[in-house]
């Protein structure tokens, strides 16, 4: 009983009283070191307002030991190895989060789209936001979904573009090496 009391307080607390959520995460886990909850919302503390890494990672890992099919750490999991650059270990936990019963397959989709976009694979991005957007239940997430295509959409166009410039300077420098095996070939000559 006293463990949701705690947890109560840590959630209404969090992020705003950054203090008090901590102080009352440390009594809830004191009284129940396996909580999922808990140690899912400390994870949360020690990644996003800490920046603590190791810690977070474990804490993350810490919930799936416990409760495998727990579906709310899924998402912010993911996210987390993201921002992390552990892309691989990013799309296993999404392949396996898809076959949790209860998952928000909307926030894991998503998420999906934010590895490929982390990865510069934007056209796969797209794809997958488009694909997020069938599993969205409410209009404020279809809006947000459709400014992410937006944000990936200029990215590839960026990238586009970009290839493109490379693809002439590279033949001028074959042609201009081409050029210069023609004068070093006459000047031989004469």
């Amino acid at each position: 009983m006293e463990t949701n009391l705690y947890l109560c307080r840590a959630i209404e607390a969090y992020p705003y009283e950054l203090a008090k959520a901590v102080e009352a995460l440390n009594f809830a886990l004191s009284y129940e070191p396996n909580n999922v909850k808990a140690l899912h919302l400390i994870a949360k503390v020690q990644s996003e307002q800490f920046g603590d890494y190791k810690a977070a990672k474990g804490y993350y890992e810490n919930v799936l030991a416990v409760n495998i099919d727990y579906p709310d750490v899924y998402p912010d999991f993911i996210r987390f190895l993201i921002n992390n650059d552990d892309f691989s270990e990013a799309q296993k936990l999404i392949d396996f989060a898809l076959t949790i019963k209860g998952i928000d397959k909307a926030g894991v989709k998503l998420a999906q789209g934010y590895l490929y976009e982390a990865l510069s694979e934007f056209e796969k991005a797209e794809g997958a936001l488009k694909e997020t957007k069938m599993f969205g239940l409410n209009s404020e997430f279809d809006y947000f979904v459709d400014e992410v295509i937006t944000r990936v959409s200029k990215k590839r166009k960026v990238q586009n573009n970009k290839n493109r410039l490379k693809e002439p300077a590279e033949k001028k420098e074959v042609e201009k090496a081409n050029n210069n095996w023609l004068k070093n070939r006459l000047n031989n000559l004469l």
